[in-house]
């Protein structure tokens, strides 16, 4: 393998974990009655509409469909990613639950 094919190849990789990290944060959302593309956008304020969220979007179930997503895999990966911003509105969604619900 070139180089270039190694360098193509781990952008490849990163795409697609990073598309399944989204995936994780909207179905998550999904499971919590919460809307992912407004939590995003109280995230991230300045930024345009995240077209690999609504892509995401696409692929999510209802959350009777769905399996459950600990809250800690949800963080997790956000912080993997580098989505600090996210995770603190993560957090504080999470905070507002019931206590028995967390």
């Amino acid at each position: 393998m070139s180089k270039k094919e190694m360098e193509e190849q781990i952008i490849a990789n990163y795409q697609r974990d990073e598309q399944m990290m989204i995936l994780i944060f909207a179905q998550w959302c999904i499971n919590h009655d919460l809307n992912p593309a407004e939590i995003y956008q109280l995230a991230y304020p300045n930024q345009e509409p995240n077209i690999a969220l609504q892509l995401a979007l696409d692929l999510t179930v209802t959350k009777d469909e769905a399996g459950e997503i600990p809250d800690d895999t949800v963080l997790g990966v956000l912080s993997l990613f580098g989505n600090e911003e996210l995770a603190c509105f993560v957090t504080e969604e999470i905070a507002k639950r019931p206590q028995r619900e967390r």
